[in-house]
């Protein structure tokens, strides 16, 4: 996050900058200053433009250097996608195109044009959080830096005259919202012999800090007081004790409404006793995705400032086949008289969440948002990139659709069948915590459920897109803060 962000307004043809960036739709030239630019190129980006059969997809860019002919070193074109759909993940994504592009030619230095009927607050704030978003590294463990190189200062240029106050608030709010993904790409990223349940607390206690805040750490003899009866079982393995991170913001201002955020922080997740395959392992410090995302949002809200009451609650520990490990069979009772017969100690996330649902729901909030990456059966159903929505509200299921599609996180709702209600029946308890073996998903959000009373909620299973598998334009491999930037929107009362 060392991109520096300047607005400023410019004449593009006098502009003195290594790389002048223009993002251009599937209209081609049509429309763009860009055009008007290619005359002093001699008419050489036209013909680049048509010999490379570039088509502004989003993503897509074209880079031509101007050997002299103008101020700038390079001109890039910067692909929105269709002219219609460019919304903010557009400008996102051309943000971080641009950053991407100045970078693989050394430039220190960029200039991106918005268009004069694009020059707004979102549209300065998409394309701040995209350059910004591509900037991040973990290289914490690397014995060796990293090789200069990358973007140092990002110009917005306007063409029209007026005020930038209101684009510089948009560049913070970037900042803002960027800062807080980074922290949640961070704790998913640090190993799990170090990302405990005792670190996670202690990163919420030193990120959640400013005016309305207040993060409250329960160790295991509160939890045990608690009668936080499922985190208490899958910690039963670890060597580790657990934590239960309680995490409010209160407003200055009377809330206009009380919202419940609860992230799963499985720090390590190996199956228990129901151990995983090897290979299933590997990555599995992400099992805490959920609840990284929560500490993160939670950290930005003093800044952000939100006329809403929040209350973040994390439930952490790791999953481990120690001798006193949970067995399949055992049974669980909750702190709402609700039994569960474990049949499987791989599907533990939801009995950690059972606790923390039980909490918030006698917060009596307005509505509750669980972030969890619960099951591999929601990899199958959506893949890597969309995140399964259940809902049991359905304006709530809207505005967070809304809020997803703003933030680039894709939401796509799923139902909470009534029919495999019956998949989840115990013959010793009420429940049990797996199903029959099909639409797991769908059974792992039916058993989270059980434990919302009438509370508007939300479920969102990001067992797919949590994880980068291979190097995205806004995120290299590995966490991506899924989830952040959805409920930042939608705490802030924005969304479509």
């Amino acid at each position: 996050m060392s991109i520096e962000i300047k607005i400023r307004e410019i004449a593009p043809a006098r502009i003195q900058t290594a790389v002048l960036a223009f993002p251009v739709t599937d209209k081609g030239l049509e429309g763009s200053p860009a055009k008007r630019l290619d005359r002093q190129l001699k008419g050489k980006l036209a013909a680049l433009v048509k010999k490379s059969s570039f088509a502004a997809k989003r993503g897509s860019s074209l880079l031509l250097a101007t050997h002299g002919a103008m101020p700038a070193g390079h001109v890039l074109l910067v692909g929105l996608g269709k002219q219609d759909e460019a919304g903010p993940h557009a400008w996102r994504t051309a943000g971080a195109v641009t950053a991407r592009e100045a970078g693989r030619i050394w430039a220190d230095d960029a200039v991106f044009m918005l268009p004069p009927d694009q020059q707004t607050g979102a549209v300065v704030e998409a394309v701040a959080e995209g350059a910004l978003l591509s900037a991040y590294r973990f290289n914490k463990y690397r014995s060796k830096d990293p090789p200069p190189g990358r973007l140092r200062t990002l110009t917005v240029g306007r063409t029209a005259a007026g005020r930038n106050a209101a684009l510089t608030r948009a560049v913070r709010r970037a900042r803002v919202s960027v800062s807080a993904i980074c922290l949640a790409r961070d704790l998913v990223n640090e190993p799990a012999s170090t990302a405990t349940a005792s670190y996670l607390a202690e990163q919420a206690a030193s990120h959640c800090r400013g005016e309305g805040l207040k993060v409250e750490v329960w160790g295991k003899r509160k939890i045990q007081q608690m009668k936080l009866a499922g985190l208490l079982a899958v910690n039963q393995g670890s060597r580790e004790e657990p934590r239960f991170l309680h995490i409010r913001y209160k407003p200055k201002t009377k809330p206009r409404r009380k919202v419940a955020l609860i992230g799963k922080g499985i720090t390590f997740d190996s199956g228990g006793l129901s151990l995983k395959p090897p290979r299933s392992m590997e990555t599995m410090k992400l099992d805490m995705a959920g609840g990284a995302a929560v500490i993160a949002v939670m950290s930005a809200l003093p800044e952000l400032a939100p006329d809403v009451e929040v209350l973040g609650l994390v439930p952490a520990t790791d999953n481990l086949p120690d001798g006193g490990a949970q067995k399949p069979g055992d049974v669980i009772r909750y702190l709402n008289g609700k039994t569960v017969e474990v049949m499987n100690t791989d599907a533990e996330g939801r009995l950690i969440l059972a606790d923390a649902l039980v909490l918030a729901a006698r917060e009596k909030p307005d509505c509750m948002i669980n972030l969890a990456t619960l099951t591999g059966a929601c990899i199958v159903a959506l893949g890597n990139e969309l995140a399964g929505l259940f809902c049991n509200h359905g304006e709530l299921a809207e505005e967070l659709e809304a809020c997803g599609r703003d933030a680039g996180e894709g939401l796509w709702r799923l139902p909470l069948a009534a029919e495999y209600r019956e998949d989840i029946k115990s013959p010793v308890a009420d429940i049990k915590n797996v199903g029959g073996g099909s639409a797991g998903a769908i059974t792992a959000a039916l058993f989270l459920q059980e434990f919302v009373d009438d509370v508007p909620w939300a479920h969102l299973d990001i067992a797919g897109p949590a994880f980068a598998a291979k190097d995205r334009v806004t995120c290299p491999k590995g966490g991506t803060g899924f989830g952040v930037r959805t409920l930042l929107n939608f705490l802030s009362g924005t969304g479509e």
